[in-house]
């Protein structure tokens, strides 16, 4: 009887080890998910992306029969808890649940950022976007968009200035943007956080700031507050009558979205199963209601859209950093 040829051989027992681990992992992703998923979460507890990551984890747990675990990594702008989902394995029991701005800006801010957004993660279906509302305490001499753009420009360079959360985050880029396009000349305050600084607008320490919708809706309707123009391309719906900046500066932009992702080299049957479970979720009248409630905006980006989307999103903000000067160490 003839020999099987080395070469050969090695070739069928390659085949074997191949077909055996196949049959893993079709029965590993049949039972997927048998076990709780963690959510990384890179900012603190209590702002918008940690309130809607808590109302996806219930929602989707319902979909996918286990629970999902919120962990709140916070600091650095988010590059603590991004580092350590890139680290996780991929195998989808560990999710990252964040917005553009940690993703997308941050890496042009820091030097060594430690992670790359696209190189590093496979984006699994972004959940909805909320605007920020340019914020004025209520003594500012302007009640609407036109007469505060009126008002800075009567005034000389650097006169008002415009607290952040700090160097580099949205909302001061979003100044800068409001500077560039409308040629205003504010100075940008960082401070650390968008709690203090808020306080500080509230308490007349420093005239405005970009606030995220959920964070202000109430300090504006309180009378806390006074909301000049959301940063959306059209109104919302929680406050109709605040016009965008864009009817008054064509081309304005500039919303907070949400979105998950994996470690890169989960598989894609997993990618699919979260993005179909996010979608389920979506549907539900309890998530649409809370979504009302907080002024987010549903959206329906898969897996492809929003790869799409963080790619063209990532180069359009390194021209906004690079324009504004913001560098953290």
């Amino acid at each position: 009887m003839a020999k099987t040829p080395a070469s050969l051989s090695r070739r069928i027992a390659l085949l074997a080890c191949a077909t055996a681990t196949l049959a893993w992992s079709s029965a590993a992703l049949a039972a997927y998910p048998d076990k709780p998923i963690t959510i990384t979460v890179p900012t603190a507890p209590g702002g918008t992306v940690d309130i809607v990551a808590r109302i996806m984890a219930e929602q989707m747990a319902a979909q996918l029969g286990q629970p999902l675990v919120v962990n709140n990594k916070a600091g650095a702008g988010g590059v603590i808890g991004t580092q350590a989902a890139k680290r996780e394995q991929p195998d989808g029991y560990n999710i990252l649940f964040t917005a553009n701005s940690n993703q997308l800006i941050v890496p042009w801010v820091y030097k060594k950022p430690g992670f790359d957004p696209i190189q590093d993660f496979m984006p699994i279906a972004a959940v909805g976007s909320v605007p920020n509302v340019l914020c004025v305490h209520p003594s500012f001499p302007a009640n609407n968009l036109k007469e505060f753009l009126a008002a800075v420009k009567a005034k000389p360079q650097h006169y008002y200035q415009y607290a952040s959360a700090g160097s580099g985050t949205l909302n001061h880029l979003l100044g800068e943007m409001l500077n560039e396009q409308g040629k205003l000349g504010l100075q940008h305050v960082p401070y650390k956080g968008v709690a203090p600084a808020m306080s500080d607008v509230m308490g007349n320490q420093a005239p405005m700031l970009f606030a995220s919708l959920p964070s202000a809706v109430e300090a504006v309707k309180g009378g806390k507050l006074r909301a000049i123009g959301v940063s959306s391309t059209s109104r919302v719906a929680l406050l109709p009558d605040v016009p965008a900046i864009a009817e008054a500066l064509p081309g304005f932009s500039g919303d907070l979205w949400v979105a998950f992702y994996a470690p890169r080299g989960t598989p894609t049957a997993v990618v699919d199963r979260l993005y179909a479970a996010v979608q389920a979720a979506m549907k539900t009248p309890t998530l649409q209601q809370r979504f009302q409630q907080l002024g987010v905006t549903a959206m329906h980006d898969g897996p492809q859209q929003l790869a799409a989307r963080q790619e063209k999103e990532f180069q359009q903000w390194k021209q906004v950093v690079k324009q504004s000067g913001a560098e953290a160490n």
